[in-house]
């Protein structure tokens, strides 16, 4: 008669490892929770990936709104779209609004506060406009006005209020007159006035007009008809359009990318149809070196490195419990449990364990994304970001994925080592392991050959970057470094136990305890690395990274300062009144130097009407952020940048004629990297060619000072100078890039802290092993006279000595793969700029000290209460 099966007889292996998971609870709680930190940081990463990408594209794309497609004409070319392409796009079908990209400046005044003013249209789709109303209403005719918060304050007035607004009418014919002065032909301009009522007051959240210190919004009619007023008014280059049905991420169709371009043929030029995510993303690589493949890398490396240091304190944690369970498999074999059921039910375990922490990983990390959006605004960030997180399938799929099979890849060696244990060896515990010649002199070649290859690759890498294609440089850095590491890691086994015993030297002499702590690093040499090694791959990763941003935020400070080389400048809107303007900005708060720069229109190097910037050099390197560029100007020298010189057919060191109305000098190139910079020459040599300039703006530098509240005060100041000026405040734009900077590396130091506290759960695992090894050992030690506190201290002084000699060595590889990433991944973004992050290596040292004491805490509490018979009595 056959006996019916049922499921715990049908699944022998499955129900050994629920049993074996249930008697290993504790043990598997520690492993669960690497897994479930590992998991929850790569949650974090992806998530954060994704609000650093969506908000660093809301900031370089803030004056596009929430557009669907910009249709735009390149500035290089004559034309510009007209009302008339205008009305042509709107009345395109599925076209809902269409809004040219306009700016106009004018005198708005509150009394005595106020002076220039940008202004903006208010469009007839919210879409279309950057502001978001805070407070009273639109302005939906003449006479009425929205002002951002800031501008408010400046001057004082409220909704309700009234502000007068001071503009210059220009008799007809003056942009065709040929005349030298327009006005002994066709009479003077006339200011008029006009009184305009505050009727709301408006955010600019992602900074759109920053650097004018804010903006007043008017109906785009009325704003139209006061460019047309303007004699040279700017040509329209951009349109923004909003659709019927937003696209929402879709490409632009190729029927409307058709009509839209029929519909502008008159522009001239060449008109270009695209999603503003395109236009944005175009900006953002711009303002990134072009290298959109760093924020990839950048977020893959925080993955690896929460997955790499995971998988060993995995590993780390199955080896505790085969060792654990030596006595029970042993019995298992005897009673005829085959070398596959055991296989098979430790690599179930790790699965069941992986999946189910992996699961929980993912909704701790959602649970911690969430709330530091909640908690982020409070720490005024200056830069909106979104309310809730958006979880999409990636972020829930990978981190469950590579959370379970890494965990069960990390257990295949223990796996291995439970189907070697013999029926009979096995009921007695094993001798700790050792190292064969055999063995180790293959793995020295291995490793050698690793690290040789690595470091190669490595210096490829970089070599690759700092030559422009640092696309295939960090290819190639990233495999030369991991090569490297993985040999480095893998002779661990061979030298570190000599280090860390050859630096126990130092403490050898305080006693037995610490005496015996030091032999035990060379006892066990794989018991030593693989403890050493765990802090080891953290402590590098950690340093890498600290190093990485550390010099990123050098190289961004650097390319913020080439970008915006000076912090404020003021247009006169009299030259007769240049030097009150001058005056009354030297005298603000916060303003250090000032210097006079000068534009005219020349021949350059055969290039007729080439326009060409002019100072004296000391006054110029004193106000500028990129003083060393500055002083490379002197007279009979112009500075050109690299592409500008390209394009005049120049290189460093040659010959260029200027040529004006006055005379001609010849100077000798000089190549820049700063772009406002381009076209510089000595006032000196301007006077050489022509008397008189276009214009003339004044430059001012600033102390440590907040750059938006010194741009409100050189406001308030010029708008009490005789004539007025109109203000800019580069620094302002370039302290909100600053903070966006600050904010990623933030959580750059969150994510890293993470990988500490994996590594820690390693040493402690590891430790714990060392424990189980040496119990019989101990209880030797314990009957021949060494106390309970003794046994700790020797435990203490193991679990430092190892840690330190860890934290050390990685300190040393994380410097040098940080500066080789920086290098390689920087490069197109300026010249790269070399950090050592002092602060965070002393604290990463400190922590590895105070972690590898309290890692030796659990197991030595393991050991002293194993009584010392007991223990001997083990066979």
């Amino acid at each position: 008669m056959t006996t019916p099966t049922t499921p715990t007889t049908r699944y022998p292996t499955a129900r050994l490892t629920l049993a074996q998971m249930r008697r290993s609870t504790g043990r598997l709680t520690a492993a669960g929770v690497a897994i479930l930190i590992s998991t929850a940081f790569v949650t974090v990463t992806l998530l954060a990936g994704a609000v650093i990408n969506g908000t660093t594209h809301d900031m370089v794309a803030a004056g596009y709104a929430r557009a669907d497609v910009v249709v735009s004409t390149p500035e290089t070319e004559p034309g510009g779209f007209t009302p008339g392409d205008v009305d042509a796009v709107a009345a395109l079908d599925g076209v809902g609004a269409v809004q040219p990209v306009t700016t106009w400046f004018g005198d708005l005044r509150n009394g005595g506060k106020g002076g220039f003013q940008a202004f903006a249209p208010i469009p007839a789709d919210d879409r279309l406009s950057p502001l978001e109303l805070a407070d009273g209403d639109w302005p939906s005719a003449d006479g009425e006005v929205a002002l951002t918060t800031r501008v408010a304050d400046r001057m004082e007035v409220g909704v309700g209020d009234t502000v007068t607004l001071t503009r210059t009418l220009y008799p007809e014919g003056w942009a065709d007159s040929t005349a030298d002065d327009p006005s002994a032909e066709l009479g003077e301009p006339e200011d008029v006035t006009q009184e305009l009522t505050v009727t709301g007051l408006a955010d600019d959240p992602y900074g759109a007009y920053t650097p004018y210190g804010g903006v007043a919004a008017v109906p785009a009619a009325t704003l139209d008809a006061w460019n047309a007023d303007e004699p040279y008014p700017n040509p329209v280059t951009e349109l923004l359009v909003a659709l019927d049905t937003p696209l929402d991420g879709a490409a632009v169709p190729a029927d409307l990318r058709e009509s839209v371009t029929a519909a502008t043929a008159g522009a001239g030029g060449t008109v270009s149809v695209r999603t503003t995510e395109e236009v944005a993303a175009e900006q953002t690589a711009e303002q990134t070196g072009g290298q959109d493949l760093v924020f990839l890398v950048f977020v893959l490396t925080f993955a690896a490195i929460a997955l790499l240091i995971a998988a060993m304190v995995i590993t780390n944690t199955f080896q505790v419990l085969v060792a654990q369970r030596v006595r029970t498999l042993a019995l298992l074999r005897c009673i005829g449990a085959g070398a596959g059921q055991l296989y098979r039910s430790v690599l179930l375990e790790a699965a069941i364990l992986g999946l189910v922490a992996s699961a929980a990983g993912i909704v701790v990390g959602a649970g911690l994304a969430q709330v530091a959006l909640l908690v982020a605004p409070s720490f005024d960030l200056g830069v909106p970001l979104p309310e809730t997180i958006t979880l999409t399938w990636q972020a829930v799929v990978l981190p469950l994925a590579v959370g379970a099979g890494v965990t069960v890849l990390a257990a295949l060696a223990p796996a291995r080592s439970a189907t070697r244990v013999a029926p009979l060896a096995a009921l007695r515990p094993a001798d700790a392991p050792t190292l064969r010649a055999r063995t180790g002199r293959a793995r020295l070649v291995i490793s050698i050959l690793c690290m040789v290859g690595g470091f190669a690759g490595l210096a490829v890498g970089v070599a690759l970057g700092m030559n422009g294609s640092p696309q295939f440089g960090l290819v190639a850095a990233v495999g030369g470094g991991s090569l490297a590491f993985f040999g480095v890691v893998l002779s661990a086994v061979l030298w570190l136990p000599r280090v860390a015993a050859g630096l126990g030297g130092l403490v050898s002499r305080t006693g037995p305890a610490a005496r015996l702590a030091v032999a035990n690093t060379l006892r066990n040499p794989r018991r030593t690395a693989a403890t050493s090694t765990a802090l080891l791959i953290g402590v590098t990763l950690v340093t890498m990274m600290s190093t990485g941003a550390a010099s990123a935020r050098m190289s961004a400070d650097s390319l913020l300062d080439e970008t915006f080389p000076y912090d404020v400048s003021a247009s006169p809107s009299d030259p007769r009144y240049l030097q009150d303007v001058r005056d009354a900005v030297a005298g603000s708060d916060g303003v250090t130097d000032t210097a006079l720069v000068s534009s005219a229109t020349v021949t350059l190097a055969g290039t007729q009407d080439s326009d060409v910037t002019a100072a004296e050099p000391d006054d110029l390197a004193a106000v500028v952020n990129v003083s060393d560029e500055a002083r490379r100007l002197t007279d009979g020298t112009v500075l050109l940048t690299q592409d500008a010189a390209d394009s005049l057919d120049l290189a460093s060191g040659d010959r260029a004629t200027v040529e004006g109305p006055d005379g001609s000098v010849d100077l000798t190139v000089v190549i820049t990297t700063a772009e406002p910079l381009n076209h510089m020459i000595t006032a000196a040599d301007l006077a050489r060619v022509t008397d008189e300039a276009d214009w003339t703006d004044v430059w001012a530098h600033i102390d440590g000072s907040d750059p938006a509240a010194v741009l409100t005060d050189v406001q308030d100041a010029v708008a009490q100078a005789d004539g007025g000026a109109f203000v800019m405040g580069p620094a302002a734009q370039a302290a909100q890039f600053r903070q966006v900077v600050d904010v990623i590396l933030g959580i750059v130091v969150g994510l890293l802290a993470v990988a500490v506290v994996i590594a820690l759960i390693g040493v402690t695992n590891t430790l714990s092993l060392s424990v189980i090894e040496r119990t019989r050992e101990s209880a030797t030690l314990r009957a021949i006279g060494l106390s309970k506190d003794q046994l700790r201290g020797m435990l203490a002084v193991e679990g430092m000595l190892i840690a330190g000699v860890g934290a050390v060595l990685g300190i040393v590889l994380g410097l040098v793969f940080g500066w080789s990433g920086a290098a390689t991944a920087l490069s197109l973004m300026g010249d790269v700029r070399y950090a050592v992050p002092w602060t965070d290596i002393a604290l990463v040292l400190g922590i590895a000290l105070v972690a590898g004491l309290l890692a030796s805490v659990v197991p030595a509490r393991a050991a002293v209460r194993t009584s010392p018979v007991a223990a001997l009595g083990v066979e």
